[in-house]
Order: C-alpha cells, then sequence, then structure tokens
C-alpha cells in the first residue's frame, strides 16, 4: 500500500472522520486487520478560521503549503487536504510539492456525471457556497450550480463554525438543516452537495428528499484508491 499525506485540523472533527473512512475503506478491501498508512499533520485552526483579508489567505498559503512539503518529505505519495474551503488553496499547494494532489471537488463531480446528475445545489461554509473557486471547479464537471440564498448561507457558516467544527450537534440546527433542504429541493435541480467536511455529523445523506453528494465521502474514496494503487 502506499503511504498518504492528510493535511488535517480544519477541523479535528472532520479530520477524525476522514481518519476513519480511510481506514474503513482499506480494512473493507483488503482485509479485516488492515489499516492506512497515513501521514497525519494536524493543523492549529486558530490560526485558518474565518479568513476573510488577502493577508489571511496569504498566511494560510504559507501554512499550507509548509505543512504539504513537510508530509512529502517525511515520505508521503501523494496529498490531501481535509477541508473544502482550503481548497481555496490547492493549486498553489500542488505547485509547492512534486506529488499529486487529490482535490476534494474531483470525486465529488465524477461520480455526479457518472450518475447522470445535470444540477445541484451547494451547502457548506460561506467561502464555498459564494466564491467562485469551488463553483468552478463543479462546473468543469459538466454540472449546473443553483444560486445560493445568501440569509440560509449566514446560518449554515454560523452552524459550521460554531457546533460542528467544535464537535456539537443539536437537535435545533438538525432540524434547521432538514428544513433548509426541503426548500432547496423545490428548486429544479438534481442533487445537493455537502460542501463542508462537517456537515455530514448533521445530515444524513442516505436520507433525504433529493440525491445528496457527501465531498468528504468521495475525497477519503479517492484517497483509499490511491493508498491501493489507483492513478489519481
Amino acid at each position: 500500500m502506499r503511504k498518504i499525506g492528510l493535511i488535517g485540523g480544519m477541523s479535528w472533527a472532520s479530520t477524525e472522520l476522514y481518519y476513519r473512512r480511510i481506514n474503513q475503506g482499506v480494512q473493507r478491501r483488503v482485509g479485516p486487520s488492515c489499516s492506512a498508512p497515513i501521514l497525519l499533520e494536524s493543523l492549529n485552526y486558530c490560526d485558518l478560521s474565518r479568513l476573510t483579508t488577502p493577508e489571511q489567505w496569504d498566511h494560510a498559503r504559507t501554512i499550507l503549503t509548509q505543512s504539504a512539503q513537510r508530509l512529502e518529505a517525511a515520505g508521503a505519495t501523494a496529498l490531501m487536504i481535509a477541508a473544502n474551503s482550503m481548497h481555496k488553496l490547492a493549486n498553489d499547494v500542488a505547485d509547492a510539492i512534486s506529488i499529486p494532489l487529490l482535490h476534494i471537488v474531483d470525486g465529488t463531480g465524477e461520480k455526479m456525471r457518472a450518475d447522470g446528475v445535470k444540477s445541484a445545489a451547494i451547502i457548506g461554509t460561506r467561502n464555498v457556497m459564494t466564491e467562485s473557486w469551488f463553483r468552478q471547479q463543479i462546473v468543469r464537471h459538466g454540472i449546473t450550480l443553483a444560486p445560493y440564498d445568501d440569509a440560509r448561507a449566514d446560518v449554515i457558516d454560523a452552524i459550521i463554525y460554531d457546533e460542528l467544527m467544535q464537535g456539537k450537534v443539536t437537535q435545533e440546527s438538525r432540524r434547521t438543516m432538514r428544513t433548509f433542504i426541503t426548500d432547496i429541493a423545490k428548486q429544479d435541480i438534481d442533487a445537493l452537495i455537502l460542501a463542508s467536511t462537517e456537515l455530514n455529523m448533521l445530515v444524513d445523506s442516505e436520507a433525504n428528499v433529493l440525491p445528496i453528494y457527501d465531498t468528504l465521502r468521495f475525497h477519503a474514496e479517492a484517497g483509499v484508491n490511491w493508498i491501493l494503487g489507483a492513478a489519481p
């Protein structure tokens, strides 16, 4: 098996999910006593949370590229960033290393295309929902995206940062997300993209009013595929 590098800590709650899902995927495909060779660097999210200014993003770029270089030097054969929002810097990180970077959008986009999905809505943190870098990466897979609701984006952003990233799951937020998803499903779309690695703590992707594509799930599967020898 090939060793993979994982930049985590953004948040620790979703990093825990990545570690579990990658290992479970390896166990299912190789054997119950096997585990995944992972090099994990868990960053201090105090330095990376809710970035808004160019200076803050420049600082984040330095932190992530240095982390990626350390993981490559330690023997990682490919790299994953365990957060949707930090993929705003994915191209910069990829340029700083000589090993492949497995992009969080690609596994989801490829699965949606294979399933015949033509249109979707995104829910995630505000920068993921509203900025062009994430949306453009999805559109490259032939998917049309519905407009976002600004007020809804603020509420979802608060749930992710103030609750889920701290490992908190409340019934009130579960009900709020269920209402939002029901409203979103009334649009002319085929599917919903969970574009936050924490949202699956709150949203059951198997039991909803329209198909839900969880970016963490497909990113973790891409990591398993790499570990077991598949090309990116």
